[in-house]
């Protein structure tokens, strides 16, 4: 185990301004810590910029407007802080985490005039998964839990508590030797991983799940996007389980994971094949800084 997140030597923005790292803390009785009313992001920096920055910053806004609360920082502040974060801890490929929640001054469901506070980390964080189990496609298992109907759940924020099931099957996952689960939805059709959406190729086409009642990630964006550019068409669909073994190959998306091939999924097998190394190649070259012309 590596250093405890609470012993990092560097500077979290919070609240406007930069603070010690072991300052930057928050009361026991924190609503976003008793009631999940707290929103997130993770981001990547490569080379002194953050891939996406501003549709990061405007999803974590909107995921908190789902959540009934409204961030005191415009996108462009967020940027900036973001960006200010990288320079003053001297990390140009890093990982963030900017996240807003209610704080203490109401303990109750009801806390509508609680204060919202904003934090923003960042630290060296290599890829969700070893550069070997990229290559050779990881091993994932099924999910106990399943992503919830969007009737019961703000589904489509970011929300901390909507991970809560993640956790636990992620859990469960790598007790039982795998690096992650798959997670079906309320009726039982694929839906995503623990944090990462999903992919599959058959007959050179992209097939990925509806994201109606989980986050639409901004990598998997990028992904489809980069798709179309090669001329690769994607299929947005409902996908069933019983299809799984139609597909050659498989990998994940998300920022944590980048483009993570996948070589099992319970008992169905993939051979990461052209596809995904192509689009793992296509991904690295899009996040790296563009040079301006000279």
């Amino acid at each position: 185990m590596g250093i405890s997140f609470d012993n990092i030597d560097g500077l979290i923005w919070y609240d406007g301004k930069l603070v010690p790292w072991a300052e930057a803390n928050v009361h026991v009785l924190t609503h976003g810590l008793h009631y999940a009313s707290c929103v997130f992001e993770g981001e990547r920096a490569y080379g002194g910029e953050v891939f996406k920055s501003t549709a990061h910053s405007e999803r974590l806004k909107n995921s908190a407007r789902i959540l009934d609360f409204e961030i005191p920082y415009s996108v462009a502040e967020i940027d900036a802080a973001k960006k200010l974060v990288l320079e003053k801890n001297s990390l140009p490929d890093a990982y963030l985490r900017p996240v807003a929640w209610r704080g203490s001054e109401m303990m109750g469901v009801s806390a509508q005039s609680n204060k919202i506070h904003l934090a923003i980390a960042c630290w060296n964080w290599p890829s969700y998964f070893s550069p070997a189990e990229r290559l050779k496609g990881i091993r994932i298992t099924l999910a106990e839990y399943r992503r919830p109907d969007p009737r019961t759940i703000p589904a489509l924020a970011k929300a901390s508590g909507l991970y809560m099931i993640c956790t636990i099957s992620k859990h469960k996952a790598e007790r039982d030797g795998y690096a992650d689960a798959l997670m079906l939805d309320w009726e039982g059709r694929v839906a995503e991983c623990t944090g990462a959406n999903i992919f599959f190729v058959k007959d050179g086409k992209l097939h990925t799940p509806i994201a109606d009642c989980f986050l639409a990630g901004i990598t998997r964006a990028t992904v489809i996007d980069l798709a179309k550019r090669r001329g690769i068409e994607v299929i947005e669909r409902r996908i069933l389980p019983e299809e799984l073994s139609n597909f050659s190959e498989c990998f994940l998306t998300g920022s944590a994971a980048e483009v993570t091939p996948v070589s099992e999924i319970a008992h169905w097998t993939f051979t990461p094949g052209s596809i995904s190394a192509q689009l793992m190649e296509d991904y690295s070259a899009e996040v790296q800084p563009k040079k301006a012309a000279a």
